[in-house]
Order: C-alpha cells, then sequence, then structure tokens
C-alpha cells in the first residue's frame, strides 16, 4: 500500500482553480519527485497535503486514512513534516532555540541530534549563533533538520536547492538519500540533476494536471519526454 495517496485532489485559492484532479502514488520509503514548470502547481500540491491550503473535493490518504481537511497541526502529529521553499526558520533564535521548539517535549533525544549534527555538522558548529546570521545553505540544513528532529513517516520538501552554491548541494543531496532510508521524502524540485540523483519515483504536474508518472531511471533517460514535459533539452 502507498505511503500517500492523491486521488483527484482539487485546489482553489480565492477565484483561481489551482489543481485540477491531481492523482499519484507516493510509496513508503525513499525519495519520490514532484517535478514541473514554474507555476505548474507544485508548492500549492504540497501545501495541500499539509493541510496549509484546503483541497475539495478529492481525497489525500496518509496510510490509508483521509487527511484532507484536518488542520495542519493535526496533520503534523500524524508523522508529516513540510520544509517550505522559504525555509521558515526564526531569524532572531539561535539554531538551538529553532530546534528546540520542532521538538515535541522541549528537550533533545541525544540520538536523534547526534544523527543531525552527522548530517549537517555546521549546525553543531553555529549552535549558538542566531539563523539570521547563517548562509542560505546552513539555513536550509536548520529547516530539514527541523523537520526530523522527531521521528517522521513523510517529509514534504519544496525547492531546497534553490540558490545554494553546488558544493552545498551535494552534502544535501548526500543527506537526503541517507534520510530517505529511513524516511520517505516527497520533494518538489526544479534543480534535474539533483532530482533525478535521488529520486526513485516520479511525478510530472502541468497547468494544475498531472501529465506523467513513473520511475526517475526511465523518465532521465528520456530527453524527448524531458523536453516535452519540462522544456528541458539535452
Amino acid at each position: 500500500m502507498s505511503l500517500l495517496s492523491l486521488s483527484q485532489m482539487k485546489t482553489s485559492i480565492g477565484q483561481y482553480h489551482v489543481l485540477h484532479d491531481v492523482t499519484f502514488d507516493v510509496p513508503e520509503g525513499g525519495v519520490f519527485v514532484l517535478l514541473g514548470r514554474n507555476g505548474a502547481g507544485k508548492t500549492t500540491t504540497l501545501r495541500s497535503i499539509m493541510g496549509l491550503w484546503k483541497p475539495s473535493p478529492g481525497s489525500v490518504r496518509f496510510r490509508g486514512e483521509d487527511i484532507a481537511g484536518l488542520h495542519a497541526s493535526d496533520i503534523a502529529r500524524k508523522g508529516i513534516a513540510f520544509v517550505p521553499e522559504n525555509m521558515g526558520v526564526f531569524g532572531g533564535l539561535t539554531v538551538e532555540e529553532n530546534l528546540v521548539l520542532a521538538t515535541a517535549k522541549g528537550k533533545f533525544d541525544d540520538v536523534r541530534l547526534k544523527r543531525i549534527y552527522d548530517l549537517f555538522p555546521a549546525l553543531e558548529q553555529f549552535w549558538t549563533k542566531q539563523a539570521w546570521s547563517l548562509s542560505g545553505g546552513q539555513k536550509q540544513m536548520l529547516s530539514v533538520a527541523r523537520a526530523i528532529i522527531e521521528p517522521r513517516e513523510l517529509i514534504l520538501i519544496d525547492e531546497p536547492t534553490k540558490g545554494l552554491a553546488p558544493s552545498i548541494i551535494d552534502g544535501m543531496a548526500e543527506a537526503f538519500a541517507e534520510i530517505g532510508q529511513s524516511t520517505t521524502i516527497l520533494l518538489v524540485e526544479q534543480n534535474f540533476n539533483f532530482a533525478k540523483r535521488l529520486g526513485q519515483g516520479m511525478a510530472v504536474i502541468d497547468d494544475g494536471h498531472i501529465a506523467h508518472t513513473g520511475t526517475m531511471p526511465d523518465f532521465a533517460v528520456d530527453t524527448a519526454l524531458q523536453e516535452q514535459l519540462l522544456s528541458l533539452s539535452s
């Protein structure tokens, strides 16, 4: 059974119909990538899953339970975390304080904290620094770390490589690959090289519709389909 299953999900924002019958399944484990041109509906899909925008009608099933219409806080308690494109860190708080806010009881599990240090050594180095002073890559590390400081079954991550240097992107890919071994990731990404490096399954959204689903290895070698759906030329 799929960990996450969207069926005919529609989302409107004001008078605009943004998503139209979005349907795809995210299997448990690894990284599933949602691709699409700018404005295709990728972020709206993640926000609708998370309950930040309300899809109607259609269903969003997580482990078989329809979570469409639940509040975002209730969805988070079911084991889903969201890393937004703007990272959402609190600039006036330290790295430590940002992570404390993401814990369930206001204290760290030492094993999980060590895992974060192993994935993102810079966060240990800048532990007492205010988040505003971090680089863009370090803020992204902090944003992802907040999502995994508590056990999660699914993490929704929106455009994590945007504006980052290649060396930081390489480190992020390694971290995501490790995280994906124990936690399913639904990744929205414009950097196709990054996406194909990580993804197992994939879907392409175009103008609010799912235009293609399949495996990333198959899509990565089909340059004609990439050009058709993403305007990617070989």
